[in-house]
Order: structure tokens, then sequence, then C-alpha cells
């Protein structure tokens, strides 16, 4: 059992919610309802800023990057307080994000708040729509960040994913300190995958300094991509046309298409 820090509190309530990839037309209008609707919003500095338009007026508590639990603690008791708090998470905070570590921290405080997740349009799904058609057949999404998941275990899910022939799409390529996995990754995956194969590479995606790069697993340079940035390697069916990315489905192989 965890320790209860609320079995004196009012009953409030958490809603985490997931602020998609920054454009605030890729905000969704459950998204936007629960912002309306909130006394606190509690987020990642850069994410209250791409929103700050929708959230004038309201109470803000900001902090800044490698915090979370900090800034987990202070929504849920912000919650149990009685008040009815807005967590931002960017993309789908279910993905990589705020949503898992909510849930864990409430249970380990025994807490008797109310929780909600509003799902948000994730990274992959604007960095899909941008290179063209990507993802239309089965794919894994694997973190190269290495602070919370051994560097080991990464990398069997790489030759795992890489061997299955899944489409593979890469999270935190690259950071400040992390600086070499990337490269490492493509390694791995070129085991399996020909040089040929396409790779798209989609930095900021739907924000003003976003960026779009299609290029193939032989010509691939990891040193041009950073933090902000989202890659995705397509399988052995992947083809480029037209300056797309498509991975096709398999309709070829049972329909005549033209």
């Amino acid at each position: 059992m965890g320790k209860n820090h609320s079995s004196d509190s009012s009953k409030g309530t958490l809603s985490v919610v997931g602020t998609g990839p920054g454009a605030l037309d890729y905000l969704t209008p459950a998204a936007l309802k629960e912002i309306s609707a909130a006394d606190v919003i509690v987020g990642y500095k850069t994410y209250l800023d791409l929103i700050a338009d929708v959230t004038k007026g309201k109470e803000i508590v900001s902090s800044h990057m490698m915090q979370e639990v900090d800034r987990v603690n202070e929504a849920i008791l912000l919650a149990e307080s009685g008040k009815f708090v807005v967590l931002v998470s960017g993309g789908d905070p279910g993905i990589y994000a705020m949503a898992g570590l909510v849930f864990e921290i409430a249970r380990e405080r025994d807490s008797n708040i109310k929780i909600k997740i509003r799902a948000g349009i994730a990274a992959l799904n604007s960095c899909a729509e941008k290179l063209g058609a990507p993802l239309m057949h089965d794919f894994a999404t694997i973190s190269l960040s290495d602070l919370l998941t051994p560097w080991e275990t990464i990398e069997k899910r790489l030759q795992a994913a890489a061997s299955a022939d899944f489409v593979i799409v890469i999270y935190n390529p690259k950071s400040k300190k992390r600086s070499w996995q990337l490269a490492k990754a493509c390694e791995i995956i070129s085991r399996f995958r020909g040089k040929s194969t396409p790779v798209g590479v989609v930095k900021a995606a739907t924000r003003t300094n976003e960026e779009v790069h299609l290029t193939s697993l032989g010509d691939f340079t990891p040193e041009a991509v950073d933090m902000q940035s989202t890659v995705i390697i397509g399988n052995s069916t992947t083809y480029c046309w037209e300056n797309r990315m498509i991975t096709p489905r398999g309709y070829h192989n049972k329909y005549d298409l033209a």
C-alpha cells in the first residue's frame, strides 16, 4: 500500500491532457474543453508556451525539463485540495509521456482524486502525415532514451523489430548528452535492411520551425538529427514516390489497383 496523503481532502480531478505536436490546429476539441474548464493548468514550460493563446486568464504552474515527478506531485496535490487540474502533456499523454507517471504516483500516495486522460495527436501521427503514408503496415515505436531504460534492453528491441521487418519509429533519437545512440541504432537496423530503405526525419512537426527530410538508410546522417526530431525507418517494402514515403498495406497483392 502507498502512503495516504489525501484522506482529509475533498475529491478533486486531475485531467492529463495531450496537446498534440504543437500547432493549435492539432489540439483536439476534447483537450480544449478540459483546458477551458480547468482551475489550474500544470505543465512543462515549452508545451505551455505553445498553447498560451488558449490558457489566458488561467492559473499556471510551469516547470522545466527533467522535473516530471515534481510536476505530477504538484498537480496531484492541487487536485487533492479539491481543484480541477489540467496537466498538459505534449503529443499523447499515454505515449512516452505523463499518463503512466500520474497513475504510479497517485497509487503511491493512495490518492482519492479522479483521474482522466485525454488523448492527443502523437508525434508519430503528425510526422507520418508530413512524410506521406509510412505507417500503413505494422510498426514498432522505440525510444532511444536510456535515462529510464537500460541501453542493452533498447538494443534488444531494435534488433527484434528490425529482424521482424517492422517499420520503426524512433522517439528521442538524440540529445546533448546522448550523441551516439542513433548511429548505433542505424547500425543494428542495417543488418536487416538494405541501404535503399527509405528514412524520414521530421523536426518540430506542425510548428513554425518544422523541417521534413526524406533520405535512405545508406545516406542517412544521424548528426543532422536533434531532440525535436522523430525518425521513421521503412520496412522491406517501403518506397518513395513523388517525394513521399509509402509503406504498402498489401492491396496490390489482392486487387487490381488501376
